[in-house]
């Protein structure tokens, strides 16, 4: 997700390609440089170095933290993808991967992370090296990373190999414990309720999502899923509970509704994932509903925490945002680069 400074320029580098195939281990892939030691780059073997992966990212991003679980959903998502180590003096020091996703073909996205106690070491050079001969076997030549918005010293970095800011998300936060559940009112001909109680309506979600998805700042440009690749890639992960998706109904037409993103790894946190609302019904008070039973929900069920992040050009969920009382805190900067220059 990152973009991670590292420094060190006096490197040398060894390449062994490997092709890499979604479902099944994959070869490995070596990088080594000599930066104040051996630097060794290779996709992971086995599920331990998966784990190893997802433990950088987690140590570095624990307010996004993930367990193995999501992490095997999203791959399965993928159209392919890579899960790579960064090992300094045999220790892992930094992870990345890097996957093409079927809405947004043209690209490889990425998740970069070096350890802090590992920068300046070239493991972040290594990482981006190695993802960059990933993606030109796949005839691509465009990535997108994440960097924090409170990481400037990242961003730098990337900015210096060519990335430039494609969209800016703001993150906000609402501690639980500082406010009262607030009201439930929805409009005049609209029920509240949760996908649990409504099992039967998953076309109705999946019909909101096609009118709401292309409307959100950052994703226009988007390639809609068919119904049953959505449900399982969007509605049925590990994180995703049906008791915790809630239903904006007029009637038995879904005009609205509203997830939270749930894992093991934040028992206290709740992120929410979508609020979409089909376009007619803009306007009317169904987001305001929707959003204060979530808040309801999660002080019921033992939350301490909400978090979420907007695009900066999402006005209307913002002010919505604001109005509930959440607060600023660590966003994301998407960035779009080209590949590394040196080839393998």
């Amino acid at each position: 997700m990152r973009v991670r400074k590292v420094s060190g320029d006096n490197t040398v580098a060894a390449f062994n390609q490997g092709s890499f195939r979604r479902g099944g281990p994959q070869p490995h892939l070596w990088l080594g440089r000599i930066v104040a030691g051996m630097v060794e780059v290779r996709a992971c073997a086995d599920e331990r170095e998966e784990q190893l992966s997802l433990d950088v990212y987690n140590a570095v991003w624990s307010h996004d933290a993930i367990t193995m679980d999501e992490v095997r959903h999203f791959k399965a998502a993928t159209t392919d993808h890579v899960d790579l180590v960064a090992w300094i003096d045999g220790k892992p020091g930094g992870s990345a991967f890097a996957a093409i996703m079927p809405h947004r073909p043209e690209l490889v996205f990425v998740l970069s992370t070096v350890l802090s106690e590992h920068r300046a070491r070239g493991a972040g050079t290594a990482l981006y090296e190695a993802i960059s001969d990933w993606t030109r076997e796949r005839e691509l030549d465009v990535l997108e990373a994440v960097v924090s918005d409170e990481d400037t010293k990242s961003l730098a970095w990337a900015e210096r190999r060519g990335f430039a800011e494609d969209r800016r998300e703001k993150g906000v936060a609402l501690r639980l414990a500082d406010i009262d559940p607030p009201r439930v009112e929805p409009p005049e001909g609209i029920e509240i309720v949760s996908w649990a109680e409504r099992p039967d309506l998953a076309h109705g979600i999946y019909e909101v999502a096609l009118e709401a998805n292309p409307d959100v700042p950052g994703y226009e440009d988007e390639i809609p899923e068919p119904f049953e690749d959505w449900l399982v890639n969007d509605m049925q992960g590990s994180g995703d509970k049906p008791e915790a998706t809630f239903l904006a109904l007029a009637g038995d037409e879904v005009v609205g509704y509203a997830k939270f993103s749930l894992t093991a790894a934040q028992p206290k946190t709740a992120h929410h994932d979508m609020t979409g609302l089909k376009r007619a019904w803009r306007g009317r008070g169904i987001a305001r509903a929707l959003k204060a039973t979530q808040i309801g929900w999660a002080k019921e069920h033992g939350y301490e925490e909400l978090r979420t992040r907007n695009d900066e050009r999402n006005a209307p969920i913002r002010h919505l945002n604001r109005e509930f009382g959440y607060q600023p805190t660590t966003g994301r900067i998407y960035l779009r680069g080209p590949l590394s220059a040196s080839g393998s």
